[in-house]
């Protein structure tokens, strides 16, 4: 797993403690808030989560597809690799 997956992975569980925590609050929350706002809230943390969900979704199926791409055809990964590697290493220095 790169830095960057490990990076999605960790971006998507902070977002699903927060929407946790602010549905807790939005919960605990007594006559204070108005029923109709209560329940606005609630509806958008829904959609916040169900967002959420599809994205670490996604992110586990793109990562799954690579690593079967990768796996299947490691020399040519590996060639592509190296010359974009070379490709950024020339742009680089270039500045």
């Amino acid at each position: 797993m790169s830095a960057e997956e490990g990076t999605k992975e960790k971006l998507v569980q902070d977002l699903m403690v927060l929407l946790r925590d602010a549905e807790d609050l939005v919960k605990s929350t007594g006559e204070n808030v108005a029923r109709k706002s209560k329940e606005e809230l609630m509806v958008a943390l829904a959609k916040a989560k169900a967002t959420c969900q599809r994205m670490e979704e996604r992110a586990t199926a793109n990562a799954r597809s690579a690593d079967r791409i990768i796996r299947s055809h490691p020399y040519p990964s590996i060639g592509l690799a190296f010359g974009l590697g070379i490709i950024l290493g020339v742009l680089a220095n270039r500045r």
